[in-house]
């Protein structure tokens, strides 16, 4: 049997989901990051986001999905949220640079025994040290510290992300260390 595939459907013949997701600028950057795989799975929700990504609150919902063995909320769950945040944050502040996350570390100081809310800021003393030491050398790795935080607004689990911000197409035809 022959099927036709509509043009929506084509495209996404074409791309994989990722790749759609990021060309559908009609939809708002909050709900695309709502809408990415795993974060749509684990039913996360931005309650805030500044424009410039410098301020970024995001629910992570306690779940039957998102419970350990201790009914409290699994660490996989968040580092998964958690490791990609700082990373997005400088793509948007300084477009043209390849960015990803170097490193990420969690130190777990609660149970999360309810949702949690990830609260991360982006420092403007830090922008202006990235932005200087781009200047000056073309690359930078700056750490960034954030928070999950449980509903009676106590810290449950720290967060310290490395970032890596490269020119654009670092390493791509070579085996540099990084």
């Amino acid at each position: 049997m022959f099927y036709r595939l509509t043009p929506i459907g084509k495209l996404c013949v074409k791309m994989n989901v990722l790749q759609l997701l990021r060309k559908m600028h009609f939809i708002p950057f909050r709900k695309r990051l709502e809408y990415y795989p795993p974060f749509f799975f684990m039913r996360v929700k931005v309650l805030s986001m500044s424009d410039d990504m410098g301020v970024i609150v995001i629910k992570l919902p306690l779940t039957m999905l998102s419970k350990n063995a201790g009914d409290t909320m699994f660490g996989g769950y968040m580092a998964a949220l958690a490791d990609p945040i700082a990373a997005l944050a400088c793509a948007q502040r300084f477009p043209g640079y390849s960015v990803w996350t170097r490193a990420m570390h969690i130190d777990f100081l609660r149970q999360g025994k309810t949702d949690l809310q990830l609260r991360f800021t982006f420092d403007h003393a830090l922008h202006q040290q990235i932005t200087q030491e781009l200047a000056d050398k073309g690359r930078c790795t700056p750490s960034f510290e954030y928070g999950f935080y449980l509903e009676d607004g106590s810290l449950c689990a720290s967060v310290l992300n490395t970032v890596a911000i490269r020119p654009s197409g670092y390493g791509q035809s070579s085996n540099k260390e990084y």
